[in-house]
């Protein structure tokens, strides 16, 4: 009986060494010249096996484990916040290490935030993580229960540790989903709110649903060899919803190839926009419009137009560009048709056609 007393080590040691391993293997890759000496940060060394000890202690042990074997995943900045995951939490040991590491840091940021300084925070205020331009959200405070939400998740354990320049909550469920079906590409695995250039929050109560939306249709996109619109799409996807807050129904356009992909330049975001209309269309509403017929972008003064043929078994184009998959993606909000090549912007005659 002994011996079963201590069943949970085993996930534990399985989900931390999986980890450790990614990360020591993206360290020898991308490790300096032999010559070059790595200093040592002998406090943060103290302070990890202190805040280790208080994480064990209260029942995070895959986190205790983590900060202790390589604090350097965490302790990126002078300052920082970490926001501990239950182990049960992680338990799904099917999730990559690199994702794992990602949404690790996505639960880390580098400002020093005790409970006190969140309460002080608007409700509906973001702040940095340690991955890129993705934010959490305080999406609910209330001081005089001392509670208070981050991505709608209670912070349970508020101030385990709390150091000079470190602090460390203990929250209920992970700021990210964990379904191994939403976990894509590492570009887009951390389901993060959308907050606009003032750190303050975009999406509303349906937010995380609808950012999983965008998420699943990206994904699908890419694999539907729509690749490069996919990422178009992922890149100036913070944007769009910023200044769209109340776009709660879709039509996408997909065409197999997007110039200007690897710019972050104003004309792919114009580009993209182009191929989003702010309201749900079947391919049989399209159809049955008249042939003119206007359609209203996401492009200020740029819209789409119906281009009928001599019928519809000919295919419906808009813009002169037919659709040739129809409906590849289809929910309440959103819908997606595939078309044969990218819209070209009348104002930019050098745009992709």
């Amino acid at each position: 009986m002994a011996s079963c007393s201590h069943w949970w080590h085993a996930p534990v040691y399985f989900i931390a060494s999986a980890v450790l391993a990614f990360i020591a293997i993206s360290t020898a890759m991308n490790s300096p010249s032999n010559n070059a000496t790595i200093p040592t940060r002998p406090t943060n060394n103290y302070l990890s096996l202190n805040a280790s000890r208080t994480l064990r202690e209260s029942g995070f042990n895959i986190m205790a484990t983590l900060l202790l074997v390589s604090p350097e995943m965490f302790f990126l900045s002078p300052n920082t916040t970490i926001f501990a995951i239950k182990d049960s939490s992680l338990a799904n040991t099917s999730l990559p290490p690199w994702f794992l590491k990602n949404l690790l840091q996505y639960h880390t940021s580098p400002l020093k935030l005790s409970m006190e300084d969140v309460f002080k925070k608007p409700q509906g205020s973001c702040f940095p993580t340690l991955v890129d331009q993705k934010k959490l959200a305080v999406t609910k405070i209330d001081a005089k229960e001392r509670l208070a939400e981050i991505n709608n998740v209670l912070v349970s354990h508020p101030d385990m540790v709390l150091e000079r320049r470190i602090a460390i909550h203990g929250v209920l469920a992970p700021f990210s989903s964990l379904w191994s079906k939403d976990v894509y590409f590492g570009w887009e695995s951390i389901q993060a709110p959308i907050c606009d250039a003032n750190s303050s929050l975009v999406s509303d109560a349906n937010g995380p649903r609808i950012i999983l939306e965008w998420t699943r249709i990206i994904h699908l996109l890419s694999s539907h060899r729509f690749v490069s619109f996919a990422i178009g799409l992922n890149s100036v996807l913070d944007r769009i919803l910023a200044d769209h807050k109340n776009l709660s129904s879709v039509t996408i356009f997909a065409p197999p190839e997007l110039e200007f992909v690897a710019s972050s330049s104003p004309m792919l975001e114009k580009i993209v926009r182009l191929h989003i209309l702010p309201q749900r269309a079947t391919y049989i509403e399209l159809a049955a419009l008249p042939d003119k017929q206007r359609l209203r972008t996401l492009l200020p003064d740029e819209d789409l137009e119906i281009t009928k043929g001599a019928g519809v078994t000919q295919g419906l184009t808009i813009n002169g560009v037919e659709i040739v998959a129809p409906e590849i993606f289809s929910s309440k909000e959103f819908i997606v048709h595939g078309i044969t090549q990218a819209f070209k912007i009348a104002k930019f005659p050098n745009a992709s056609r």
